[in-house]
């Protein structure tokens, strides 16, 4: 019997990060060069961590307001 495991990236394109979190890819390629978010740039890619697009997610999540009767 084979085991299929799920394989997620480490890393994702701007283009991905874009996709995923619907922030522009400007905005990531500027936090990268700008040194605000860690990055990997293998020749023209930048490539943006996976754990550092949920990081910027957690740092900008704004606590639930809770709804008075």
């Amino acid at each position: 019997m084979a085991i299929i495991a799920k394989v997620e990236p480490e890393y994702v394109s701007v283009q991905g990060a874009e996709t995923m979190t619907g922030r522009s890819r400007w905005s990531w390629r500027r936090d990268a060069y700008d040194g605000k978010i860690a990055s990997v740039k293998l020749g023209a890619k930048l490539l943006i961590p996976i754990a550092e697009i949920r990081r910027v997610i957690a740092e900008n999540t704004r606590p639930r307001v809770e709804s008075k009767p």
